[in-house]
C-alpha cells in the first residue's frame, strides 16, 4: 500500500463526507494518528492514518 504524502495544514477531501455535509478537511496534526479539522462545521477528529487513507479522494497543498 502506498503511503499518502500530506503535511500539517493541507487539505482533504474525502470520498465520503462529513454528517454536516462537508468534504474537506484541513490537517492538523499528522503521524500514526491524524488530527483534521472538518471546515464545514468546525468539528475537531482524531482518524488513524490507515483509516484516513483509505478515504482520501485528493489532496490540496497549501
Amino acid at each position: 500500500m502506498n503511503m499518502i504524502k500530506f503535511d500539517v495544514g493541507d487539505i482533504l477531501e474525502m470520498k465520503k463526507p462529513h454528517p454536516c455535509g462537508e468534504h474537506k478537511f484541513r490537517v492538523m496534526r499528522a503521524g500514526s494518528d491524524v488530527r483534521i479539522l472538518c471546515l464545514g462545521c468546525g468539528r475537531d477528529i482524531s482518524v488513524p492514518r490507515l483509516k484516513l487513507e483509505k478515504n482520501i479522494k485528493k489532496v490540496v497543498i497549501e
